[in-house]
């Protein structure tokens, strides 16, 4: 019996759900449990309301442009609760889509533009008959860790004076293959373009995520071991 109790909310899990995203939850599981932490998810889809107030970590992948288009409709009615729980400073990873979709907009394959709700002030430009696809390495300049992962996508994410990039490229294309920059972060949520999923290979990462998550939700709890923790990678 764990200790301490995690919610994650996972937004339309049922629908953005490519490239095996999915991992990113059961990697967030995986580490929570050598933290001590049971992690419970509960997936937020069309027409069902975001309470930010019950849940203490968020989780949204991406998609194909029709099931993107699908939830750009529907989002627009959780920006408040979305936006709210990012600014409670509780973190949130954004993978491809999710990343769009928290920004302004973005350009789909077809060159229809696609509303975000711009609680991230970021944008996406499309490209013609191409696409980032590769491995990719990132450091992160405030921690001087490296991210390892896999991208793939159209998308050219411009992002705004009020976000850091997740790292700056040291292999691959990144935001937009001009830059020299790759996802983004505000407050504690963090957008990225990595697949495969990124938290399996980037232990630090969850870490750092699920330790705000625990110190939220427990102020007063002595978190020592877990910060303490050597993560284990899930491979």
């Amino acid at each position: 019996m764990a200790t301490y109790s995690l919610n994650l909310a996972h937004l339309y899990g049922d629908l953005l759900n490519t490239y095996g995203d999915v991992g990113n939850i059961l990697a967030l599981k995986y580490y929570a449990n050598q933290m001590d932490a049971e992690l419970t998810t509960t997936v937020i889809s069309i027409e069902e309301s975001f309470d930010p107030d019950k849940f203490d970590i968020a989780f949204f992948g991406g998609g194909q442009d029709y099931e993107q288009m699908i939830v750009s409709k529907d989002i627009q009615t959780k920006k408040d609760g979305i936006e709210k729980f990012i600014n409670d400073d509780k973190p949130m990873l954004a993978i491809c889509g999710g990343y769009q979709l928290l920004g302004h907009y973005y350009i789909g394959a077809h060159g229809e533009k696609i509303n975000g709700i711009g609680v991230l002030d970021h944008y996406t430009l499309s490209q013609d008959n191409n696409r980032f696809i590769g491995d990719i390495t990132i450091k992160n300049e405030q921690t001087g860790e490296l991210y390892h992962g896999f991208e793939n996508h159209n998308g050219r994410t411009f992002i705004g004076k009020s976000e850091q990039p997740l790292g700056d490229v040291v292999s691959g294309h990144g935001n937009n293959g001009e830059d020299q920059k790759e996802g983004a972060i505000y407050k504690q949520t963090y957008c990225s373009y990595f697949h495969g999923p990124i938290l399996t290979r980037n232990g630090e990462l969850a870490k750092r995520m699920l330790l705000k998550a625990l110190h939220n939700k427990y102020p007063d709890a002595d978190f020592t071991n877990q910060e303490q923790l050597e993560i284990k990678p899930t491979f």
